[in-house]
């Protein structure tokens, strides 16, 4: 796979390309998106370690002041990636009371389990684990394949929505907080490279329309569903890696020797299938590949250098073609697939999320109102 295949431009200050649709660039070649990237920085990100010392105690306060007289203050999703799991420990430190909540998609690395067992015994925190019945969720994510949609991965990040504001809900939680973050992810990704991962309607629709099950396990979250979490429960999604000076790679020394953590090659590969999808499915199918945006936040936060991240990118997304082998075996043998029926997927086109049913529209009418009522509306990563 090559990283920047044909004549494709790239911005001269991070890593992001035409591969970006809407992407621009200035008369000294650098692009809209990390442009736009530093100014969401500032915008979200304290630069003055007194005034984020100040933001962070009042949040603290609050969240402690919401946990009187319950059994936590605040819930954490953990996926036994770096970010969540330091947003545990950073918890922790802190006194925070959290419950960590974890969402089995069935597609768990081994090493991923053992980090968050690892983690929640060292810091003695309670984990409750949402698990998705299999046959449920591969007919599911069969379905997503046959409609050839480009993001498959709403189906996690739509479950584990679903599984963290259902737990605050239930404990009467105000507070969840997220290992979402600038440092990290701020880069925001290309529109046609993701989908609304609240969209339940386009889960059951294509569903339904490929001859999927019925949601049974599968805990999904639709737009009026998180209207009721954000304004009845009053539920805030809070990116609590922003609050404090946080960087990767210290955040991982402090995993690693404190709490046995075995790291990931890339960002979100505690998961075999996203691994597989991300480093290979994707970029072959579609030509996206979801490192620049990642790589390219790295770089504009100085915690990698843009040579660094160039040379990352013109190599596979794995360790080793080896491990891209085994992963692509696992894949076939736990969906049940031959490697002609994969070579026949990836040769497909893609077909658009909106071909199929989908509440998209209504959810961005409902943020918009939202907005301009200036009522507080929580992030989903």
């Amino acid at each position: 796979m090559s990283a920047y295949p044909g004549n494709h431009r790239v911005c001269t200050r991070c890593i992001m390309d035409t591969t970006a649709a809407d992407i621009t660039f200035d008369a000294d070649g650098v692009c809209n998106y990390c442009t736009d990237f530093l100014e969401r920085l500032d915008k979200y990100v304290e630069p003055d370690p007194a005034a984020r010392e100040r933001r962070l105690a009042q949040l603290v306060e609050k969240v402690r002041a919401d946990g009187k007289g319950k059994p936590y203050d605040c819930i954490i999703g953990v996926s036994g990636g770096v970010d969540s799991s330091y947003t545990l420990v950073k918890a922790k430190e802190l006194g925070l009371r959290p419950l960590a909540v974890h969402m089995d998609s069935g597609w768990n690395a081994e090493v991923a389990a053992n980090n968050i067992a690892n983690l929640v015994r060292g810091l003695g925190v309670d984990l409750y684990t949402h698990v998705i019945d299999w046959p449920e969720i591969r007919g599911l994510m069969e379905a997503m394949f046959a409609a050839d949609v480009r993001d498959v991965e709403v189906l996690y990040d739509n479950a584990l929505a679903g599984v963290v504001y259902g737990q605050a809900a239930k404990h009467g939680l105000r507070y969840i907080l997220a290992g979402s973050n600038m440092a990290t992810e701020g880069m925001a990704m290309p529109g046609e490279w993701t989908w609304n991962k609240l969209d339940k309607r386009n889960i059951v629709g294509i569903s339904r329309k490929f001859g999927g099950p019925k949601l049974k396990t599968f805990p999904a979250l639709g737009t009026y569903g998180y209207i009721k979490h954000i304004v009845w429960d009053r539920a805030h999604w809070i990116a609590f890696l922003d609050y404090i000076e946080y960087r990767k790679d210290a955040a991982l020394a402090v995993l690693t020797s404190e709490y046995g953590y075995k790291p990931y090659a890339y960002k979100h590969y505690e998961s075999v299938f996203t691994r597989f999808w991300q480093g290979y499915m994707l970029p072959m199918k579609c030509g996206y590949d979801k490192r620049k945006p990642h790589l390219s936040t790295l770089v504009m936060t100085g915690q990698m250098t843009r040579d660094e991240a160039v040379a990352k990118m013109h190599e596979i997304a794995y360790p080793s073609q080896k491990d891209l082998d085994s992963d692509r075996q696992y894949f076939l043998k736990k969906m049940g697939w031959t490697q002609q029926k994969l070579d026949d997927y990836l040769a497909r086109p893609e077909i658009p999320h909106d071909a199929y049913p989908s509440e998209a529209a209504l959810f961005q009418k409902m943020l918009d109102l939202y907005r301009r009522l200036n009522l507080r509306v929580g992030r989903v990563k």
